[in-house]
């Protein structure tokens, strides 16, 4: 285990350019990736508990609202689920040397950006240009 001192994101967001995606930002990021990916991983695991648990209920009423709250809890954990796929080929980048780089562009995403979004693949204008091709085009 490392005895650095972690990086706050004040600290990170000061910065200069010459330090963007230096060692220590990627092992921030990492970390931040991780620990949300652990988050998430502890999601599901409460929410299968939570389906298991088997209530009978004879009210209609009663038996619907319950009905309902797991139509909401399984599609909270189905947009999670994407969220950790993205979180893994996240961390495959910082592996490859790719992250915090844009995909289309090859510029830097920015550091605000990433800490906003840790999981961003595109700079802010790459992904403004998407999505207006998307709203013209449908795709």
């Amino acid at each position: 285990m490392s005895t650095k001192k972690s990086l706050t994101e004040a600290e990170i967001l000061k910065m200069g350019e010459k330090d963007y995606m230096s060692e220590a930002q990627l092992e921030f990021f990492k970390r931040r990736l991780e620990q949300l990916q652990e988050e998430l991983l502890h999601n599901a695991g409460q929410t299968t508990e939570h389906l298991r648990e088997t209530v009978v209920v004879p009210d209609p009423a009663d038996r619907a609202t319950i009905e309902e709250e797991h139509a909401l809890e399984l599609r909270t954990r189905d947009r999670e689920r994407k969220l950790l796929k993205k979180i893994q080929q996240s961390l495959k980048r910082i592996e490859a040397g790719e992250y915090g780089w844009c995909e289309e562009t090859g510029e830097p995403i920015g550091l605000a950006r990433l800490l906003a979004r840790p999981t961003a693949t595109l700079s802010l204008e790459a992904q403004e240009r998407r999505e207006l091709r998307q709203k013209l085009f449908g795709d």
